[in-house]
């Protein structure tokens, strides 16, 4: 194919553009940039200036125009709020240099801070802040104090204008000083618009639950207002902050609220935006359809070309990805011509690289037909100068941020084009402007691109150290997270299995590729270091902040000093290979390679799951979970026989945590027949203790009966059988059943007594979404992120074990078990025990007896524990299948 020639940005040579597939733009962290700002607000100049009839638009009468500067300023606003920008700015110039001959300097630093915002609006930025300087440096060098309202409003309009170029930081201590200045002025409407702007200021820098909380201040105040701009536009704000933070249904609702108060206003431009953010939502919630319409509406209803292009953006995403080609091409068109329309603006570069990089998935077929005409909207060449216009409006705009991320963009290209040393030399030039423009969020995302370069080009050394840059920056995000309590980084959170997690994952696979077939324990501890540092980022994605903290004890100083009957085993599930590494007591680390793709593992994981609900389907059962011993454990199995291990700790990955190890067959046994096993969410534990010799007192709570509205769960008739059994066992306790068990009284039992067991018997679901793992009690679901409060605000000890007996992970969620250890971490505890699916009520009161029974002999971990009551399961002729007895699992401290 031959090679099209295009002109490099600021000074290079030429690109040379193969026909690839493009890195593709976190749709969500341009959805966050677009999305935040709202409607402005005109300054006014004082209402006894403003007694003159407003002019038409098309006036004839210069001369009365010229000499009537209160009546341009009035025409001024007709065309702003028409979205003629152009004309406005036209019209007030001639307000300004009317008020500028009559000396009225208040009156015309009024007009020339709306003249700013008209500049603003068409992208005319060194105009929008002379006007802005000019304006605020009248109303401060007044011999008296300023007027107040119009100072308040200079301000206003230039924190828009800082925000627009970039520059959230001044924006907010701008609109900081607004509402101070409307404080004085005793102006509540003034004062409630700029705590909306500084939550959009948060918002622009990630501090998304500061910004929330800034916006239901506003929210309270305005209940019992009337319906105002301000109003719709708080609501819109909070409805967007807190789909990023994830609480969608609450989103919706504040974004459902935000559109009727705007259509009841009759203002376009706010219904048109809360129809964006509501088909945003419908996105988050996989609603395709339902967004799709969303975004149609949006554009028929704006009247501004940039809200349009961004659903048009995202609409054309949702075609591609469904492969819908023939609407594509009829939306390329129309996008394009909206592109075009846009003025020079941080959104209008981000939305020019999100075109040109959502053809990285477009179907190479389609794309190869379609791009046969060099002047195609999909064409590579198009792409190419797309992204080399945005690196040139970014310098023009003085953004920083928006060119790191178009060089970004560009050297991607020239990456899926095989072009290594141009992508390279772009990468690079991208990676120093990020760094010396503190963007954490771009910059590992550069580094990470520098790595693939180096790697595609075999420099290993090269390649292996930008990876450790991505993952340190990657963790510094993570540190921000724990400083700031309240930062969330965009990208990192919506776009973690696409943007975060192959970082991590290709740089363990590089890592483990250039022992070069030598085992060196320094690169295998550095490769499972990095896969702890992957599942923490997991779990920091799910929660959306970082969660484990505090002092924790790697596994390997718990094996070797408090435990030498243990081995632990990290299995990495790699896109060509299986990698386990092994950690045997008193042995240096071992590694060990299955070569299959990680498309037949997550194959073969997901039909076992599906099999192992069933107890019927033993036989099924058997030979696919010989299988998986085969792939983790029959390398090592005579090594483990030969070195006195009795306990199996797996930091399992992936699909892989949705499976009991317990439940593997080696051929003749299960491996819960051979060893007790247990699991671990990463490296290290939280103060590993063990239970021997404490007495037990634990707090029990149970659902008989679903609450209203969760129809769907059977009722749970055993429990009084499986509290019955865990009494007589000999543990003290106290109980929480149906109507008592309500989450203030759980809360308040675990604050005030002393427990070191909390055992919860009723349903719950695991998911992958936070939204979607919960659990249940008399009044309806505790969803896991109270967990924290919940269990720990007991003062007096902490809790060693939560046992959810009940629990269940989402069907058809292949990433369910990441709630389940979100769950473990959530609640504080030492060690956490659940079950993978629930199983019926009798083996549920057995295996809970038979536990209890074991862990109060104070002479066995509880490991060993869990293990005995599986065994009595399995040798129950009633329930011998793995369905029965691997359900249960046990997680965090095995001592």
């Amino acid at each position: 194919m031959p090679i099209t020639q295009i002109s490099r940005p600021a000074g290079a040579n030429s690109l040379k553009v193969k026909r690839q597939k493009v890195i593709r733009l976190s749709f969500y962290f341009l959805m966050g940039l677009l999305c935040i700002l709202s409607s402005p607000v005109l300054a006014k100049v004082p209402s006894s200036f403003n007694s003159s009839a407003q002019l038409p638009v098309n006036t004839a009468n210069s001369v009365a125009v010229v000499n009537d500067p209160a009546s341009l300023v009035e025409q001024g606003k007709v065309l702003y709020d028409a979205g003629n920008f152009a004309q406005a700015a036209e019209v007030l110039q001639k307000a300004v240099q009317a008020y500028q001959q009559q000396g009225e300097n208040l009156r015309l630093a009024a007009t020339l801070s709306n003249l700013s915002l008209a500049y603003q609006q068409l992208g005319k930025w060194s105009q929008a802040q002379q006007a802005i300087t000019e304006s605020l440096n009248l109303l401060q060098g007044q011999d008296k104090n300023p007027n107040l309202q119009i100072f308040a409003q200079s301000l206003d309009i230039q924190g828009r204008l800082q925000l627009a170029m970039g520059r959230p930081e001044a924006a907010l201590a701008t609109w900081q000083q607004t509402e101070e200045i409307y404080q004085q002025a005793d102006n509540k409407n003034g004062v409630v618009r700029s705590l909306i702007n500084q939550a959009q200021a948060w918002q622009a820098q990630g501090f998304y639950p500061r910004a929330i909380k800034t916006l239901d201040k506003v929210n309270q105040t305005l209940k019992s207002q009337p319906d105002s701009i301000e109003k719709t536009v708080s609501l819109r704000s909070l409805g967007d902050a807190l789909l990023v933070i994830g609480d969608l249904k609450k989103s919706h609702e504040v974004l459902e609220e935000s559109l009727k108060i705007a259509r009841n206003l009759q203002s376009k431009a706010d219904i048109s935006a809360s129809l964006f953010s509501l088909g945003n939502n419908a996105l988050k919630q996989q609603d395709k359809l339902k967004a799709i319409d969303y975004y149609q509406q949006t554009v028929a209803a704006s009247p501004s070309p940039l809200t349009k292009v961004q659903a048009q953006l995202n609409h054309l995403s949702l075609l591609i990805e469904g492969q819908q080609w023939a609407e594509v091409q009829t939306l390329l068109p129309s996008i394009q011509s909206h592109l075009d329309q846009l003025p020079l603006s941080r959104a209008s570069i981000y939305a020019q690289i999100n075109y040109a990089q959502n053809f990285s998935k477009v179907k190479s077929d389609y794309l190869q037909a379609s791009t046969k005409n060099s002047s195609s909207p999909l064409s590579p060449q198009n792409s190419a100068e797309l992204l080399a216009r945005a690196i040139e409006q970014s310098r023009n705009l003085g953004d920083k941020r928006a060119e790191a991320y178009a060089f970004k963009s560009l050297g991607g290209l020239y990456e899926q084009t095989k072009q290594w040393s141009e992508a390279q030399d772009l990468t690079l030039r991208g990676l120093a402007i990020a760094q010396s423009s503190n963007a954490p969020e771009i910059t590992y995302a550069l580094e990470w691109q520098l790595g693939r370069l180096l790697w595609a080009k075999e420099d290993i050394k090269g390649a292996i150290a930008a990876y450790d840059a991505a993952v340190d920056t990657l963790q510094s995000l993570r540190k921000d997270l724990v400083v700031n309590n309240d930062i969330v980084n965009q990208d990192v959170q919506f776009n973690f299995r696409d943007s975060v997690e192959p970082v991590y994952r290709q740089s363990v696979e590089l890592l483990l590729q250039s022992q070069q077939g030598k085992p060196d324990e320094k690169i295998l501890e550095k490769a499972r270091q990095r896969i702890e540092a992957l599942q923490l980022a997991e779990l920091d994605d799910f929660f959306r902040e970082a969660c484990l903290q505090g002092q924790r004890i790697a596994l390997d100083q718990v094996v070797e000093r408090d435990n030498q009957s243990a081995a632990i085993l990290y299995p990495i599930i790699l896109p060509e290979e299986l990698q386990v590494i092994v950690k045997i007591p008193k042995q240096p680390l071992q590694n060990y390679t299955t070569k299959i793709s990680h498309t037949k593992v997550e194959e073969l994981l997901v039909e076992l799951r599906r099999n192992l609900v069933n107890p019927t389907a033993t036989k099924t059962v058997e030979t696919q979970s010989q299988q998986v011993y085969n792939w983790l454990l029959k390398p090592i199995e005579s090594e483990l026989q030969k070195s006195g291990v009795n306990t199996l700790v797996f930091v399992l990955d992936g699909v892989l945590r949705n499976i009991p190890m317990s439940a593997l067959y080696d051929g003749k046994q299960y491996l819960v027949e051979k060893y007790a096993v247990a699991l671990s969410v990463g490296l290290q534990l939280l103060d590993p203790k063990p239970l021997v010799k404490q007495k037990l007192v634990a707090l029990t709570a149970g659902l008989t009966q679903p609450p209203p509205g969760f129809s769907k769960f059977a009722p749970l008739l055993g429990i009084k059988s499986e509290f019955d059994g865990i009494t007589k066992a000999g543990v003290s306790t106290t109980s929480l059943l149906d109507g008592d068990f309500k989450k203030k009284n759980l809360e308040t039992e675990i604050s005030e007594t002393s427990f070191n067991i909390v055992h919860l018997a009723t349903h719950g679901q695991f998911s992958s979404r936070l939204e979607d793992t919960f659990i249940l009690d008399f009044d309806g679901q505790i969803n896991v992120k109270d967990f924290d409060t919940l269990f720990r605000n007991q003062s007096k000890s902490v809790v060693e074990l939560l046992v959810l007996s009940a629990c269940q992970t989402a069907t058809g969620d292949s990433r369910a078990a990441l709630g389940l250890a979100g769950a473990a971490v959530r609640a504080g505890a030492r060690s956490t025990i659940a079950s993978l699916w629930q199983i019926d009520d009798k083996s549920t009161a057995m295996f809970v007896s038979a536990f209890y029974q074991e862990l109060k002999s104070g002479k066995i971990t509880k490991a060993e524990a869990v293990h005995r009551a599986q065994l009595k399961l399995l040798k129950h002729p009633n329930y011998k299948a793995p369905s029965f007895w691997s359900s249960y699992v046990l997680i965090g401290n095995w001592l």
